[in-house]
């Protein structure tokens, strides 16, 4: 067998900017700080993974990539040992969300397939599942820089749409079916949460609908979780934590969570959140007593999905913790597990750095330090700041409570001269 391009890489590299030198930097890094010793890596280590020649990396540098890219090895074009690739290689224009085509090609296959004398119906198979799926990666990638954006709504909401066009397309088997439903499903969650994440909670209640019978017609247990999960998620940001709990127990109460701890622990966590706006603490510390453990029990080599394995960790789950305590009013135990989540959050977590460093800020101004509040504060970027609306809420929450401790002070003159300069840079 000839060696095959991995051109799915070289679209991830594309996208975020990368050359070989700079991806080789970033994961030698990563490699250090997993191993405490920096990696070995340069740009011909980096060409040879473009190439086809290196076709599963070592596992620390494996390890050391996903985390600098947010997605697993496999979805960004790697093979592990001893398979064979089931598909040929997606191709730059299959990947480049840039480039706004979403509908297009699939989507006009589609049509063209429907419309009687235009031939016999194409064969859907697993190829055409793979090729969403990495588009999904790509959006789960896109959100954790991001976050809330109404462009990433409207390309998962099409994307759905192309997954569904393609019942459509041709014939195919009842799994081939299933799959892409799932996939439409997944696509839709995506939207739903941008929408809950940019606080559009009516675009996001549509979304879910959509999503949810998406994910019964294709019966795939994580896909539910993550739908209700979600749903649990976003009645909690509507101040509605009885309606919150009860998603979260459809997720929860989901035979997945028996099978896995993983999932168990990320349920757990997310009621615990709930308990903490319900101003349950009891509540709040037995399920992240709960969460903790169940997260220990979880195997790390089982299978998950891609949207599972990008963000939950330790550090979500501190993330999780300090909205809990800072809602509660516990703010030394909120600004414990702000710090333990930045120590830990992966580099590609952007949004979720901006969010926990915005709680941490409330949680020691809270405490009476001011000025180490007002310190940790500037450091949100301004593109995160400015552009996502659930950071820019939380900052202008915290400019009114800085400026209610004295607003002739220092440091609300320090405060105000920085968001002043924001806007001018927004």
């Amino acid at each position: 067998m000839g060696i095959t391009r991995n051109t799915v890489l070289e679209a991830w590299m594309n996208e975020h900017g990368h050359s070989s030198n700079s991806l080789a930097d970033a994961v030698n890094t990563a490699v250090g700080r997993l191993t405490g010793r920096s990696g070995g890596l340069d740009g011909s280590s980096v060409r040879s993974w473009k190439a086809g020649r290196v076709r599963w990396p070592k596992s620390a540098t494996r390890r050391a990539l996903e985390d600098v890219s947010g997605l697993p090895a496999t979805a960004l074009g790697f093979v592990p040992r001893g398979q064979a690739r089931s598909t040929p290689a997606a191709s730059q224009e299959d990947l480049d969300m840039k480039r706004r085509t979403l509908v297009g090609g699939i989507a006009a296959t589609a049509a063209a397939a429907a419309v009687p004398g235009s031939g016999s119906p194409r064969r859907i198979g697993m190829g055409d599942v793979d090729r969403l799926q990495q588009r999904f990666a790509e959006i789960i990638a896109s959100d954790h820089r991001h976050g809330g954006q109404l462009g990433i709504e409207q390309r998962a909401a099409a994307l759905a749409d192309e997954a569904l066009n393609l019942q459509i397309a041709g014939s195919a088997s009842q799994r081939v079916r299933g799959n892409l439903y799932a996939c439409a499903a997944s696509f839709r969650s995506s939207a739903m949460w941008a929408a809950i994440d940019g606080r559009r909670y009516e675009d996001a209640k549509t979304h879910m609908r959509e999503a949810q019978t998406l994910a019964e017609m294709s019966g795939d247990q994580a896909i539910k979780f993550r739908i209700w999960s979600h749903a649990g998620t976003m009645y909690r940001h509507m101040r509605r934590p009885a309606d919150a709990l009860a998603a979260n127990d459809v997720a929860r109460n989901l035979h997945l969570t028996r099978r896995d701890p993983l999932f168990a622990s990320l349920g757990l966590a997310r009621q615990a959140a709930i308990h903490g706006a319900a101003q349950d603490r009891s509540g709040t510390r037995r399920a992240f007593e709960q969460a903790q453990d169940a997260m220990l029990r979880a195997d790390p080599a089982d299978y998950r999905p891609v949207w599972m394995l990008a963000f939950y960790d330790q550090a979500e789950l501190d993330s999780l913790a300090l909205s809990a305590y800072l809602t509660l009013g516990d703010y030394p135990t909120a600004e414990f597990h702000a710090h333990r989540c930045l120590s830990a959050l992966r580099p590609h977590m952007v949004r979720s750095r901006a969010i926990t460093t915005t709680r941490l800020a409330h949680a020691q101004l809270a405490q009476g330090d001011g000025d180490a509040a007002t310190a940790t504060a500037m450091k949100v970027p301004v593109d995160v700041a400015t552009q996502h609306v659930r950071v820019a809420r939380m900052l202008q929450e915290f400019g009114a409570a800085l400026r209610a401790t004295g607003p002739d002070g220092t440091t609300v003159h320090t405060w105000t001269e920085h968001t002043a300069a924001w806007r001018m840079a927004a």
